[in-house]
C-alpha cells in the first residue's frame, strides 16, 4: 500500500463528519456527456480493485488500484479524453489530486460496509462527484445515509465505516478522487453542509445484511 511520508494524519471526523457537501458545484450536463463519450471498451472490468468493490466497474484516471502494487500516481490514458474532469480535479477542487477513478455501480448492487485503512487513506481527503445517479442511490457513512445529486461535490470520511447501495433500476457512476490536504480545501470543508444524512433502517439492514463489515481500499 502506498505510504505518504512527510504528510500529516487527518482527523476526518473533525474535518468531514460522515459525508459533507462542499460549497462548490460542477456542470452536471457537461460532466455526464463527457463521461458518456468514453469508448465502451474502457468499461467492463474492476480496474484492478478487489474485495468489497467487486460489484463495481472502474476506470482509473490517475494512479492504480492498491491491489496492483505500489505504482506511481500519475495520469492514465483515459484522463486525456476528459478535459472537464481534469478541470474539476486540478482547478475546481483546490488541492493536489492523487488517485482518481470513475466507478460504475450496477442496479441493485452493494458495496459492503468497510473502512479504508493504511497510511495513504489516513492522509488524504476523498471527494465524490456524481456523474450519473438517481433518487434510490444511497451512500452510507458513520451511521447515516446520504443522497448525492448530480452537480454536487461531496467529501466522504472513508476512515469511518461506509458502504453503498444502488437500490434503483439504473446504474450509478461517480468520479472519485483523493486529495492531499490544503488550506483552501480545509476552508471548503469548514463551510460544507454536514447534516444531510438520515437514519434509514432499510439502508442499514440491506448493507449490513449483505456482508460483515470489512477492511478494504479504493
Amino acid at each position: 500500500m502506498l505510504a505518504l511520508p512527510g504528510h500529516p494524519l487527518l482527523d476526518k471526523t473533525a474535518l468531514i463528519g460522515g459525508c459533507a457537501r462542499l460549497p462548490l458545484r460542477c456542470d452536471a450536463a457537461r460532466l455526464r456527456a463527457e463521461v458518456a463519450a468514453l469508448p465502451a471498451t474502457l468499461w467492463g472490468t474492476r480496474g484492478g480493485r478487489v474485495g468489497v468493490h467487486n460489484a463495481a466497474q472502474a476506470i482509473f484516471l490517475r494512479g492504480h488500484a492498491p491491489a496492483e502494487g505500489n505504482l506511481p500516481i500519475e495520469p492514465r490514458e483515459p484522463l486525456a479524453q476528459l478535459p472537464y474532469v481534469r478541470e474539476i480535479i486540478t482547478t475546481l477542487i483546490p488541492a493536489p489530486p492523487l488517485r482518481c477513478l470513475l466507478a460504475l455501480l450496477p442496479p441493485g448492487a452493494v458495496i459492503a460496509p468497510h473502512i479504508d485503512q493504511a497510511d495513504y487513506f489516513s492522509k488524504t481527503v476523498r471527494i465524490h462527484v456524481p456523474v450519473v445517479t438517481h433518487a434510490q442511490m444511497w451512500m452510507y457513512c458513520g451511521g447515516r445515509s446520504y443522497r448525492m445529486a448530480e452537480g454536487e461535490i461531496w467529501a466522504l470520511n472513508n476512515s469511518a465505516m461506509h458502504g453503498v447501495w444502488n437500490a434503483g433500476e439504473q446504474p450509478r457512476t461517480h468520479l472519485i478522487c483523493d486529495f492531499l490536504g490544503s488550506d483552501a480545501l480545509f476552508d471548503l470543508l469548514a463551510r460544507a453542509e454536514r447534516d444531510l444524512g438520515v437514519d434509514d433502517a432499510a439502508v442499514s439492514e440491506r448493507l449490513f445484511g449483505a456482508a460483515a463489515p470489512a477492511r478494504s481500499a479504493m
